[in-house]
């Protein structure tokens, strides 16, 4: 064989290997995720039963779920610094967390934790959340165990446009393992076998960048299919979704890691804000997604914003009315995994998340409108993301038809002839007769509103003989947007 037939035949089976890394493993008729940050598994559970499953969400992420070093102000990034593998947490034990999932699956909501094989924790003479000690200032991590054999030479990165650096030093001073070792490998293999049999349906691969491709290949191929007893088909493989920050013209590109499972697809953020948030022409957006350059759809996790960037420069929950706007377009859009961003309340980067005495995380109480209280944001539980989701679910299948725009910043289109959706981002009304493409009929926004029975709580869209309705969006109404789908029409 030629060396070109050769690279084929390998290429040829990674892909094969890792192909099913790509599917979500969805209950059918479900196509978003919610990441709820830093909840407790607990609350998690009831979420799953009371409110995600009614709503139509098809997943969460959690946050890491193994032993972190306990780090004073308790900070939401001491969850990034690991301990052991021990399931023990301020979200929870072991017996919490396996109820949870258990009692998630069974309402058709997955769980992906999110998991940390690039790193240990940072610090000298450190305690975890599960009582064990480590001195990583030596890579000493007795609870593993790990030691200096099982990780790279320290250094820093200093220089982002050198590979080699950027995945065999160390991220802010975490000491970083080396994933070509058969035994870290191994540990990572057990943990995560430990999980999939526990009932997730997946991970998201914390700092993916940080690690070398082919080390990550035979960590992934070497995972256990999905646990039937969980509802899982027979064969399924676990989604894998990895973190990759590349905005463009980073020496580590994202298409490295797409033959391994999805890629969170950070253009799609940074254009979107700029989108609602610095008044960029909606009509640009006809061609979202690979028209973009972003990912193509099958490889791509997209968000406007996620528990890091919110942070820093994405569009945020503190923005609300261009937020909910993104977050519409994101889910009414045919293009990428949808993952939602739910908060907790923050003033500067660090902060913790709400807790009872600067330790226990407090449980989120909720208003009489679904909305959260208690220090947490829940924008999963507001109104016009909700029902966005909803949307989502009900067009599935369909794609964008019938485009319209002011030559600005009003666009609408339909999504086959199961719904139809308006954004008006002008300083003046949006007040135009348009096709929607559905049936005959009154609708109910599920932007302003909802059905209730045989009436609605916010607009009434009627829709004429001829697929036509008169649309109005002003320029100071609460949302910028109106959807309607064949599911809120009355």
């Amino acid at each position: 064989m030629t060396f070109t037939s050769v690279l084929a035949l390998l290429i040829a089976v990674v892909v094969a290997t890792t192909n099913g890394q790509h599917n979500p493993n969805y209950w059918p008729g479900r196509d978003t995720m919610v990441h709820l940050f830093e909840w407790k598994w607990a609350d998690i559970a009831n979420e799953c039963e009371q409110f995600l499953a009614p709503k139509g969400y098809a997943g969460v992420q959690v946050s890491p779920v193994t032993e972190n070093v306990v780090v004073n102000g308790r900070p939401w990034w001491e969850r990034y610094q690991p301990v052991s593998y021990i399931i023990n947490t301020r979200s929870g034990n072991e017996a919490q967390f396996r109820d949870m999932v258990t009692r998630c699956n069974k309402v058709g909501v997955r769980i992906y934790p999110d998991f940390i094989m690039n790193h240990m924790g940072a610090g000298n003479n450190v305690v975890g959340t599960a009582g064990s000690s480590a001195q990583p200032n030596n890579k000493n991590f007795p609870a593993v165990p790990y030691s200096s054999l099982d990780f790279h030479q320290t250094c820093s990165i200093r220089n982002y446009n050198d590979r080699n650096q950027v995945r065999n030093c160390e991220l802010v001073g975490l000491k970083d393992l080396d994933q070509s070792k058969d035994y870290v490998r191994k540990k990572f293999i057990d943990i995560m076998n430990k999980l999939i049999d526990i009932g997730v349906a997946g991970f998201r691969l914390d700092a993916a960048k940080h690690m070398w491709p082919q080390d990550m290949q035979v960590i992934l191929k070497s995972l256990n299919n999905l646990n039937t007893k969980q509802g899982f088909a027979p064969g399924s493989r676990p989604f894998i979704f990895q973190e990759v920050i590349d905005n463009g013209g980073d020496v580590i590109s994202r298409d490295e890691y797409t033959p391994l499972g999805a890629v969170t697809e950070f253009r799609h953020s940074a254009k979107i804000g700029n989108m609602f948030r610095n008044g960029d022409k909606l009509k640009y957006l006809r061609n979202w997604g690979e028209g973009w350059s972003f990912l193509p759809t099958k490889y791509s996790l997209i968000f406007v914003d996620n528990h890091d960037n919110q942070r820093a420069e994405a569009l945020n929950y503190k923005s609300a009315k261009k937020y909910k706007m993104a977050v519409a377009f994101m889910l009414s859009f045919p293009y990428g995994n949808p993952r939602v961003m739910s908060s907790f309340d923050f003033r500067n980067s660090d902060d913790a998340p709400p807790s009872s005495d600067g330790q226990n995380i407090l449980s989120p109480k909720f208003n009489a409108d679904d909305s959260c209280a208690n220090g947490w944001i829940c924008e999963h539980r507001w109104r016009q993301i909700y029902n966005m989701v909803g949307f989502r679910n009900a067009v599935a299948g369909t794609s964008v038809n019938n485009w319209w725009d002011n030559g600005g910043d009003q666009i609408a289109f339909c999504r086959g002839n199961k719904g139809f959706v308006a954004f008006n981002q002008e300083y003046y009304n949006l007040n135009q007769r348009l096709y929607t493409c559905l049936p005959a009929g009154t609708y109910c926004d599920v932007i302003s509103g909802k059905k209730v029975g045989s009436s609605c709580t916010g607009k009434r869209i009627d829709v004429g003989q001829d697929g036509r309705a008169q649309i109005n969006i002003n320029n100071n109404d609460e949302d910028g947007v109106l959807a309607i789908h064949i599911g809120s029409r009355i």
